[in-house]
């Protein structure tokens, strides 16, 4: 069911209290058939569109029609007589006559133990935008390196990438090793250069293997034969071991898409669970009023379930009558999100025009909408992987460090904690283009900001209670330097416009 569709069988099952089945909740609980999904990065010409072609020819993902029709396209074949694979991936007429990826391409295959879903990303730097799209919701990045060129600014910055996009886990690709004589110490060379690099970022879990995508050595089949020395597991071995991020470890996390009122005895609160768990009988809080209510049933498309777990779309029951809206969010009131009118954020300038300093977009997160103002802190060159202070517009392809200022309360968990309550776009209100996406990092101090005055000077602004605000004020440490302090009252909705205008003059 589509969470955002309206689902009359649930709902007149529920308003009707006919109850076809109900799942318990070990099993509902238990279950966990998502695929691993991953993405694939590398320069031109490293061999990643090859490499996932011969994945998905090894695993027999290819159709009979589909192979028929990359025999015919292949024209020239290889001189092993196989057809050319990266066509599998590359659709666009385009890339094809370039011979570069341009567009994301997602394929689905699986084997006996696991399925997947593997996102080819372009290669070059214009399209970096791109491949930060199918970084964004993979669990592991496959990172290509050609044995005879070893590591490359390109592999570098696509590695600094996905570890910015939360992916925690690496498999290093060397590949065409068969070019370079299946030579051990080039692999071992490339192989530590890159652990020590991916360990700077943070990354923990890095395998890497030598292989040659073309010949389908240690891709899918053992390369052993000619490579005794190597002693790990195959690309699609590794493939099967590795984790998926879970959704199910953190709090309860229902962002409202749709209120329904079938009948009068009939109120429910439909979306997708984005975290963690509930059943019938936990408390829950309503956010942003912070409203509490309990959990009295959960109904699907066809059936009452005791449990719903993350993925599941679902229509929420509460015990009481409550004010919720779309765009609101359902969490569990022992784990609940981050809340308030300011937060940081990393994201990624999508469009030409790049985002300007002190305008304000459209902040758009699950089924919410806000105004917000971006304030750039800082920019990352991707060649040095290094952070630099960046107070300007951010250009396209960029990636920011920002303040979002919001106008009323906002709602987030840190991206690390939940890839989709901690995500966003922006949306451009006067073309109403998506010109960035985003993942907010942390909430920044509620107690104020800083803000820049007309001469150009920043001056720190705290919000504080007025009894609070006078002792600090009255204390030896500010006596000397009352002339230099400004002190306003405010209401908490001026407050609160006034935090809005963050970047603003004063």
């Amino acid at each position: 069911m589509s969470a955002s569709a309206p689902a009359p069988a649930a709902t007149q099952a529920a308003s009707a209290n006919v109850i076809p089945f109900a799942e318990t909740a070990a099993r509902v609980s238990s279950r966990d058939t998502r695929p691993l999904r991953l993405i694939t990065c590398g320069s031109v010409d490293d061999g990643k569109s090859t490499l996932i072609g011969r994945l998905l020819w090894d695993t027999k993902a290819v159709k009979e029609d589909q192979a028929a029709t990359l025999a015919r396209d292949s024209g020239q074949q290889n001189d092993l007589g196989l057809p050319d694979f990266a066509l599998l991936l590359d659709g666009l007429q385009a890339e094809r006559e370039q011979g570069i990826t341009i567009d994301v391409a997602y394929r689905y295959f699986s084997t006996d133990r696991r399925s997947f879903i593997v996102a080819d990303t372009p290669g070059h730097e214009q399209y970096t935008r791109n491949m930060v799209t199918g970084a964004s919701t993979a669990d592991l990045a496959i990172l290509l390196a050609d044995a005879r060129a070893g590591l490359l600014e390109q592999t570098r910055r696509h590695a600094t990438i996905a570890a910015l996009m939360g992916i925690r886990q690496f498999v290093l690709a060397v590949n065409k090793i068969d070019l370079i004589n299946y030579d051990k110490a080039v692999f071992e060379k490339i192989a530590n250069e890159f652990r020590e690099f991916a360990l700077a970022l943070g990354v923990k879990q890095i395998t890497a293997i030598p292989m040659s995508a073309l010949k389908g050595e240690n891709v899918v089949l053992s390369g052993a034969e000619a490579m005794p020395w190597y002693e790990g597991p195959t690309l699609i071995e590794a493939l099967e071991l590795a984790t998926s991020r879970s959704t199910q470890a953190g709090g309860f996390r229902l962002p409202v898409q749709r209120v329904v009122r079938p009948g009068e005895s009939f109120r429910g609160y439909q979306g997708t669970v984005s975290g963690g768990s509930i059943k019938p009988g936990d408390s829950v809080a309503i956010l942003p009023s912070g409203t509490v209510a309990n959990v009295k049933q959960i109904v699907t498309f066809d059936l009452v379930r005791n449990a719903a777990v993350a993925g599941d779309a679902i229509t929420l029951v509460l015990d009481r009558q409550v004010d919720v809206a779309r765009g609101d969010m359902i969490v569990s009131i022992d784990g609940q999100p981050m809340t308030g009118a300011s937060f940081d954020a990393q994201l990624v300038s999508l469009q030409p025009g790049g985002i300007e300093p002190g305008k304000r977009y459209w902040l758009k997160s699950g089924a919410r909408r806000q105004r917000v103002t971006i304030e750039p802190v800082s920019q990352l060159e991707l060649a040095t992987g290094q952070w630099k202070p960046h107070a300007s517009a951010l250009a396209m392809n960029a990636i920011g460090k920002v303040h979002l200022s919001f106008e009323e309360q906002a709602v987030f968990d840190a991206y690390d904690q939940n890839r989709s309550t901690g995500a966003f776009i922006l949306i451009d209100p006067d073309t109403l283009n998506t010109v960035a996406g985003g993942m907010v990092t942390a909430k920044r101090g509620g107690l104020g900001g800083i803000h820049r005055s007309k001469d150009g000077e920043q001056r720190v602004v705290l919000s504080l209670p007025a009894d609070l605000a006078e002792q600090l004020m009255a204390s030896e440490l500010f006596a000397n330097r009352r002339d230099e302090t400004e002190i306003r009252r405010m209401t908490a909705a001026e407050a609160a416009e006034f935090f809005s205008g963050a970047g603003s003059d004063i």
